[in-house]
């Protein structure tokens, strides 16, 4: 016996005292320390302890428990992080009282399934001036104590949010942020990033995060750098630019000195400027409206002027009947790089001269009737080619085409705004991105999943130089959507002058990764396997869920190995427990397990006569094996058992997985039967006598007599056959014998009757004899009535008369006698 230490007597009068009984803390080695995993992970955990004094070391979680180590100082078990309340112990036993733990830190945690970023209050319109609130939902995360959201403005930190709720399994958490809206809010971006930290001492993460565009609506407002006057000559053409901004884009409308213009548009360009005069712009959208007015000032000395618009030819009032020129087209729409041209001619016949103003493509100064604008490669967005007539007089007139140059996307891609898959049923947001596009309001943007168009989106943004814009796609997902390839096509409306096909190009498909929860498929209820050659993994059963599920088989509430083949003592219910990091089904089953015949049966047996055929050896198997009966190799069907069938017999058990033979001996056991019935013997006194009494039966039956014994008669021994021998037969030896014979099968009797007879002279002597004393047996007791009576009337007698004995009052006297006189 090893020798107490002294821990263990401490620990000994710790335990008298009712206290608890622990270990010096540094007894314990745990590896790691502390775990810090994520769920569904399995992780490797050591104990050693650093004192080899101990009986057994092992781990210890609830009601599961590592194998135990007697002969080490360490054990190591692998755990499945597949309980959120786990809480692994390593255990020293000191010796059979006494025992002390330590238990192992454990942290268990799950990513967000998902990040959403989303507005509280749907409204059509953000407006300048309002409150905006917006809320992230982190969906299904632990533990929520480490999660730590921060909210971004176009990459800003400006909000950070942390959590107290101390629950150790998944839960959603949400966060609200409340915006301000002003104008530079618009097209800015906000972000809601969700992290698990456990800094210092665990894994570096990765955040997930959601993004939200915030599309700003406010009023017109004008531009401060844009000219309110113009000086210019007589004659000369000038261009005014209204200078307003506002979401929606707003509407224009121009004025001359109160008189309503037809330009629609915030520029208007003015030729033959003749006098002074005011023009006011007025913008409009959903939200107000701002005027500009211009003074535009006519001077005849263009060097005194403080600011003058370049000059172009005047036209002269002869010039405007001929005017303007002919276009043809007179709108164009070109792709970017592509060549174009217009043609210009008049029909006028005083022209000097005419050409086309442009910064590429202008002619320069020729003759009528037609010059052609022509550029072999258009790329200048802002082009505004002018086409102008000299006449002879030197008036002059212009016009300008309509021409809108396009440009298809360099890029069009689909992105998902939210890191990680989506997950069933929590909205997903998927964005499309349109790269260099010309122009904007042109464009269309069509959301497909698969062949089914699901969204489309138009853009009202007036810029006509290239830009990048986006489309949003809300997506609710169901696991049908798995896989689903979703992409976004852009197309230019570019009008009945467009090319025909419209211009268009497609995204590639972003593959839909949808996360759901598990659950079995195609599992029937019942299932009938063969032993030895059926496992739980040849099921048709399908474990359908993302991420991928794993299953587990239980059988009687233990885990099982599903490709091990089971035996026929396994049939009953079986349960698979499907889970993944979403959640946990059950699916519950049948199992039949067959197996082919056998027999367990002893080589002999025991039947009764006209017992039943087939209740003595009965085989095994499933489905119930067909028996055949074979004796003497002849095939037999007794219904009951007759004594001749013992004997030996071959059983032949026979189902669709096989066949079993099996060699018995039959014993046909019956009752006792005697070789005669009931008789009666009659004998004369002194004569001898012999009864006898034997039965057959199987097994052999025992036979005793039962009579009233005398010194006379005596019994011969034996078991099947006994005799009874009366010597000197007399009167006592007569009556009734009863001979009874016993086997474990029954019990049956037989009597005989024995009867005493004389000789026939000696008989008749007898009777004669016995009759002549009964006939003086007569005589004498008439003889004895007579004499009575005459006795009695004999004696003195006194007369008395009748009316004496009417009521007289004569007394009696009583003689000595007894009479009365």
């Amino acid at each position: 016996m090893l020798p107490l230490r002294m821990s263990h007597i401490l620990m000994l009068m710790f335990s008298l005292c009712d206290a608890d009984v622990t270990c010096p803390a540094d007894q314990f080695i745990l590896n790691p320390p502390e775990v810090i995993a994520e769920y569904g992970q399995e992780v490797v955990v050591n104990c050693t302890s650093t004192d080899d004094d101990f009986d057994e070391i092992y781990w210890r979680d609830g009601t599961r428990q590592s194998e135990k180590n007697t002969d080490g100082s360490s054990i190591s078990w692998t755990l499945h992080l597949s309980d959120w309340n786990i809480k692994p112990k390593c255990i020293i036993k000191l010796n059979e009282s006494f025992e002390c733990s330590k238990d192992l830190g454990m942290t268990i945690f799950k990513n967000p399934d998902t990040v959403v970023l989303y507005p509280i209050k749907h409204v059509k319109t953000t407006v300048e001036g309002t409150q905006y609130e917006l809320q992230c939902d982190v969906i299904d995360v632990a533990p929520v104590q480490n999660l730590t959201l921060t909210w971004y403005r176009d990459n800003q930190a400006i909000k950070t949010e942390s959590f107290t709720n101390t629950s150790t399994t998944p839960v959603s958490e949400s966060s609200i942020l409340t915006v301000s809206v002003n104008r530079e809010d618009n097209k800015a971006q906000f972000r809601c990033e969700a992290k698990l930290d456990f800094t210092p001492r665990g894994p570096k993460l990765l955040a997930f995060f959601d993004t939200h565009s915030l599309f700003v609506h406010y009023a017109p407002e004008l531009n401060s750098n844009t000219s309110n006057v113009f000086y210019v000559g007589v004659g000369d053409s000038v261009a005014l630019s209204c200078g307003a901004e506002g979401n929606p884009a707003p509407q224009f409308h121009w004025t001359r000195d109160g008189v309503n213009m037809t330009e629609l548009t915030g520029n208007l360009n003015v030729t033959h400027v003749n006098t002074t005069a005011t023009y006011t712009c007025t913008a409009t959208n959903d939200l107000g409206r701002i005027t500009r007015h211009i003074s535009v000032h006519v001077i005849k000395d263009v060097m005194a002027a403080p600011a003058v618009a370049t000059p172009t030819p005047r036209p002269t009032p002869e010039a405007r009947k001929v005017c303007p020129p002919t276009l043809t087209p007179a709108e164009v729409v070109v792709r970017f790089g592509d060549p174009a041209s217009v043609n210009c001619s008049t029909s006028a016949t005083d022209v000097l001269g005419m050409g086309w103003e442009a910064p590429i493509g202008g002619t320069g100064f020729v003759d009528p009737p037609t010059v052609t604008w022509t550029v072999e490669r258009l790329q200048d967005w802002s082009i505004n080619p002018k086409c102008y007539i000299t006449l002879k007089n030197n008036h002059q007139c212009d016009a300008m085409p309509a021409i809108t140059l396009y440009k298809t996307p360099d890029i069009v891609s689909v992105s998902a705004l939210a890191r990680g898959p989506m997950v069933e049923g929590i909205e997903h947001l998927l964005q499309c991105d349109i790269i260099n596009v010309a122009p904007v309001q042109k464009l269309t943007v069509t959301w497909y999943r698969g062949h089914e168009n699901v969204s489309t989106q138009r853009f009202n943004d007036t810029l006509v130089t290239p830009g990048n814009v986006s489309s949003t796609l809300r997506v609710t997902p169901e696991r049908e959507h798995n896989g689903a390839l979703y992409r976004c096509k852009t197309e230019l409306h570019l009008g009945p002058k467009g090319p025909e096909p419209m211009p268009t190009k497609s995204s590639e498909p972003y593959t839909a990764v949808v996360h759901y929860k598990p659950m079995m498929q195609d599992c029937p209820t019942h299932y009938t396997g063969e032993e030895h050659k059926f496992r739980m993994d040849m099921l048709p059963c399908k474990a359908d869920g993302n991420p991928p599920p794993t299953v587990h088989w239980y059988y009687e509430g233990k885990l099982i190995n599903a490709s091990e083949p089971l035996t026929k003592g396994q049939s009953g219910k079986y349960t698979a427990e499907v889970f993944n990091s979403l959640s946990m089904s059950n699916n519950s089953i049948d199992i039949t397990i067959e197996y082919s015949p056998s027999f367990a049966c002893d080589d002999h047996y025991e039947v009764e006569e006209k017992g039943k055929v087939g209740v003595e050896c009965e085989p095994e198997g499933k489905p119930p094996p067909v028996i055949a009966w074979f004796k003497d190799g002849i095939e037999i069907s007794p219904r009951h058992w007759r004594q001749q069938d013992s004997g030996k017999y071959v059983l032949k058990a026979t189902n669709k997985h096989g066949t079993a033979n099996h060699t018995l001996h039959l014993e046909v056991l019956f009752a006792p039967e005697f070789k005669e019935g009931n008789n009666s013997k009659e004998v004369t006194p002194g004569e001898n006598v012999t009864m006898d009494c034997s039965a057959d039966g199987n097994p052999e039956p025992e036979v005793l007599w039962s009579y009233n014994g005398a010194v006379n008669v005596r019994e011969t021994a034996g078991r099947r056959q006994r005799s009874i021998i009366v010597t000197g037969a007399t009167s006592t030896n007569a009556g009734v014998y009863v001979c009874v014979a016993t086997n474990k099968v029954g019990r049956v009797s037989r009597s005989v009757t024995l009867t005493m007879t004389e000789l026939r002279g000696r008989g008749l002597l007898s009777v004669i004899w016995w009759l002549l004393i009964l006939i003086f047996i007569i005589i004498f007791l008439v003889l004895v009535v007579i004499l009575s009576r005459c006795w009695r009337k004999h004696g003195q007698y006194s007369f008395i008369p009748n009316n004496a004995m009417e009521g007289s009052d004569i007394p009696l006297t009583t003689k000595s006698d007894g009479t009365k006189i």
